[in-house]
């Protein structure tokens, strides 16, 4: 269930970006990733850097193009979003509070997560996330200076890319488990 609240601000952006207007696509991204926040104060959880970086990125891109700038290509609005993703999940890291600990944090018990390998299963997940990341706005790029590409390409791209994070969020924590014998330092929950 986390894992669709975490993914679904995004998965509706991409979607109504096939079927609506950018404002819409990206006011309705910022509905839904507030109300991904509101649901995480409402159960006693912290607020997520990516749930707060994603309400003040959709919504600002979606105010500049309803004020400023209505005339932005769909491509060029994709390619901002992953780029403001990617910026979130970099500046994380700089930081020194990976995105994904935040989440993981909420799935292990105080011990485990004070143990210097949780930390590093952490960087090592946000850091396949941010490459996931930087894939998907590669595919923007590509579809922008390629426009005879099929659609397709760049969605099979993004796919991929996301499955792959998502895939690597899973098997790593287990690895970490079989290889060190240490409670599993899960990023993101599994999805049933």
């Amino acid at each position: 269930m986390t894992i669709f609240l975490i993914l679904a601000p995004f998965g509706s952006f991409a979607l109504l970006m096939l079927v609506s207007s950018a404002p819409v696509s990206l006011f309705t991204s910022a509905a839904i990733s507030l109300a991904v926040v509101a649901y995480d104060i409402v159960r006693g959880r912290s607020i997520k850097i990516l749930g707060a970086g994603s309400v003040v990125l959709f919504g600002a891109l979606g105010g500049y193009i309803t004020l400023v700038d209505p005339g932005l290509s769909s491509a060029a609005v994709k390619l901002t979003v992953d780029a403001g993703v990617l910026a979130i999940a970099l500046l994380s890291i700089a930081f020194r509070f990976p995105f994904t600990l935040q989440y993981a944090r909420e799935m292990v018990d105080p011990e485990t997560a004070k143990l210097p390998g949780f930390i590093k299963a952490s960087y090592i997940i946000t850091w396949a996330w941010t490459a996931a990341l930087f894939a998907m706005m590669a595919a923007n790029v590509l579809m922008i200076y390629s426009p005879g590409l099929p659609l397709w390409s760049g969605l099979a791209i993004a796919f991929a890319a996301r499955s792959t994070a998502l895939y690597f969020t899973k098997w790593y924590p287990e690895y970490r488990k079989a290889k060190y014998g240490t409670a599993p330092a899960n990023a993101l929950p599994r999805t049933h």
